[in-house]
């Protein structure tokens, strides 16, 4: 492999005239945002040309994803990533990595290889780009994707709450609008994608564009895999929501000699002696032996005296979902994109949809098991077992899953709440599905988020980016005027003088916002998911407007006064902007943030990080953004809030956080006659077959 860089004024002679490059078509043109626009003649020469362009801009990332994900972090930089390695190996994904090979579509594993080759080959033209300690994980090999998406699946998001790992990482969550063209003021139909993870390690996005023939396609990624999570071509988008789907269980065992119980007789265990490596200080190694035990329940994860916890995840037997996700990227229309669905190969989120022909659809999709008996809050939780009755084989067809098209009210959202709000009035009734399928409820931000919708009956595209970004706080319309009357009834005078700076707050959390300094040290001593903290509890015949009223205004006051006295003491004033105290820092940026914790009825979240002093930072929240109208022409704008590169080197490490911070969004530049005018450098990638 060879490259030739170029500029702007080179570019323009051969890119942008129609004209192919003979002696080398596949070709990466840079914008000023560091997003690589691919355009190539053949899908292979297509993913060749992304895994080069990931690995330029995520090269040492990448390469600690990848080397953790092995199983083999200890080996490599040290003890403390043993507990990783040890829950890995637990998993058994080392093996579980061999028959994904195997049992791949061959789309997939061309996919993969072209991928790979592309990583690897831009690491042997730019060795130097390597971080000596990283060096060990080279070559990138096609297990190694494999095993990054059993990691980032399995341990993250289908087995995520009972690994223990949501408390973790509480924040992640995510937002999704489609609007019909009887809602939209053009007429024409219109999507938002807004996941919002941890900003860090494997929850990062990377943003790339791939041109194919007629067909161009625009959207993000987790880092690590090819093709895209959440696009849009120009006939339809898709974006993904973190789904209240409860598709992995873990069970308690009977231990007996050595063995368990099961339908009253023993079984063994399968049993894998491994021995880890783990690399001391001072570079030496030493070992560990771990026994690998698995039944027919799963995996076992913990082992005791007389019980053990096994595991039970869908989507193990499943290894095509990446190739799901290209068809769905292919895909003209929702008959097309509904046959890539049914692939279910994706086992987790669910999908929000609309199209240029005024199609909008919701899936609450996934693996979801086939159960025979129970509710969702009896699967949610550890169950004791030793009937094999409880072990479900297979997943509900994808006719029996909650799913809506083109609802009367002309819109569909989700905000991580269950199926059945949607839309409002609602369409899916949880009562029509197994009891297992999906809990109800409804969050303050899933309300915020229906609310600014049916509230509008013409929604234009600038409206809709509004309220993608809306800080407005809907935890704040509920409890503070019954909050004020308390605090006139108190004799508290710092209450009083908390009370006048919340009646001058906008209500919302802006870089100016005065007031909500206040306002969120008091609500996270309140808890605003705890329902006991309201006299009317949240109610499914008025989803949109309950829970109100403070159950014990005496002690939301005491509350008031707590908050009130520490933000004092901390800044020496309660009246401080928002932006003084809530902080973006990225690479040595360090800029004033908007938005806040989804608890407090925020849309645009940002969620908290690490607080330092007089500063707290934003450590999750809007990753990526995108909004789009399907009409004539794509009409778009999007954010990759902390940049496309994660290379302390790299000018778009964190790049982008200046509009983050000023409420804006960017242009995709999605058609060459607007990439030409944005090009920062051109790649002409002579591949050696």
């Amino acid at each position: 492999m060879r490259t030739k860089s170029t500029y702007c004024l080179l570019m323009a002679c051969f890119l942008f005239s129609g004209l192919a490059c003979k002696a080398d078509p596949i070709k990466i043109i840079w914008d000023t945002w560091g997003v690589p626009h691919i355009y190539a003649n053949t899908e292979k020469d297509l993913f060749y040309a992304q895994g080069w362009a990931e690995m330029q801009q995520h090269a040492n990332l990448l390469l600690e994803l990848y080397g953790q994900s092995r199983g083999r972090g200890a080996e490599y930089w040290g003890i403390e990533h043993l507990p990783e390695d040890k829950l890995i190996n637990a998993l058994g994904f080392p093996e579980l990595a061999n028959s994904w090979r195997q049992q791949q579509d061959p789309q997939t594993k061309i996919m993969l290889n072209a991928f790979v080759a592309g990583m690897n080959d831009y690491i042997k033209a730019h060795p130097e780009v390597v971080k000596p300690g990283n060096k060990v994980i080279l070559p990138i090999t096609t297990d190694d994707i494999n095993l990054h998406a059993m990691y980032v699946f399995f341990t993250r998001f289908v087995g995520g709450a009972d690994l223990g790992r949501t408390t973790q990482w509480k924040d992640m969550g995510s937002n999704g609008y489609a609007v019909a063209p009887k809602r939209s003021a053009s007429g024409h139909a219109m999507l938002v994608q807004n996941p919002h993870l941890p900003w860090l390690k494997e929850f990062t996005w990377f943003e790339s564009q791939l041109n194919i023939g007629d067909k161009s396609i625009h959207g993000a990624h987790l880092l690590g895999f090819p093709g895209f999570g959440i696009a849009f071509n120009k006939d339809l988008g898709w974006t993904h929501t973190n789904n209240t789907l409860d598709n992995a269980d873990t069970y308690e065992l009977t231990l007996q000699d050595s063995g368990y119980i099961l339908d009253n007789h023993r079984k063994d265990f399968t049993r894998i002696k491994k021995t880890l490596k783990i690399k001391g200080k001072d570079g030496a190694m030493s070992e560990q032996q771990i026994e690998v035990l698995s039944s027919e329940y799963g995996p076992v994860i913990r082992k005791g005296v007389g019980k053990a916890l096994a595991i039970h995840m869908a989507g193990t037997d499943h290894p095509d979902a990446l190739l799901q996700w290209w068809k769905m990227a292919n895909s003209r229309n929702l008959t097309e994109f509904e046959s890539a669905l049914k692939m279910a190969q994706i086992p987790f989120w669910n999908v929000l949809y609309a199209d240029v022909h005024g199609d909008i659809f919701y899936i609450f999709n996934g693996l979801v098991p086939a159960r025979s008996y129970g509710d969702w809050y009896y699967w949610n939780k550890i169950i004791p077992s030793t009937a094999s009755k409880d072990i479900w084989k297979a997943a509900l067809p994808y006719r029996d899953l909650p799913k809506l098209k083109n609802p009367v009210t002309g819109w569909l959202q989700n905000a991580n709440d269950p199926p059945w709000t949607c839309t409002v009035p609602q369409a899916l009734h949880q009562a029509d599905y197994p009891a297992y399928m999906s809990p109800d409820f409804m969050s303050m931000r899933s309300q915020r988020s229906a609310n600014m919708l049916l509230s509008d009956s013409s929604i234009t595209f600038d409206e809709l980016v509004s309220y993608k970004l809306s800080t407005h706080s809907g935890l704040a319309d509920r409890v503070l005027d019954d909050l004020f009357k308390a605090v006139d009834a108190s004799s508290s005078a710092t209450a009083k003088e908390a009370k006048e700076i919340l009646m001058k707050w906008d209500r919302s959390a802006d870089v100016d916002s005065k007031g909500m300094v206040l306002f969120f040290a008091w609500a996270m001593k309140f808890h605003p998911a705890d329902e006991a903290n309201y006299t009317h509890h949240w109610d499914t015949k008025h989803p949109t407007t309950t829970p109100y009223g403070l159950a014990n205004p005496a002690n939301a006051v005491l509350l008031l006064e707590q908050a009130a006295n520490e933000v004092k003491t901390t800044f020496g004033t309660l009246d401080v902007p928002w932006g003084q105290y809530y902080r973006l820092k990225r690479n040595n940026i360090n800029l004033p943030a908007n938005g806040a914790d989804g608890s407090l009825g925020i849309f645009r979240v940002a969620s908290p990080g690490q607080a330092n002093g007089k500063e707290l930072s934003v450590g999750a929240g809007d990753s990526w953004v995108g909004v789009v109208e399907f009409g004539k022409r794509i009409n778009a704008r999007v954010l990759l809030s902390y940049g496309n590169s994660s290379e302390v080197s790299s000018p778009h490490n964190g790049d982008q956080l200046t509009l983050f911070s000023e409420k804006k969004l960017r242009d995709p530049w999605f058609y060459p006659e607007e990439l030409e005018k944005h090009t920062e450098r051109v790649e002409v990638l002579e591949r050696k077959n």
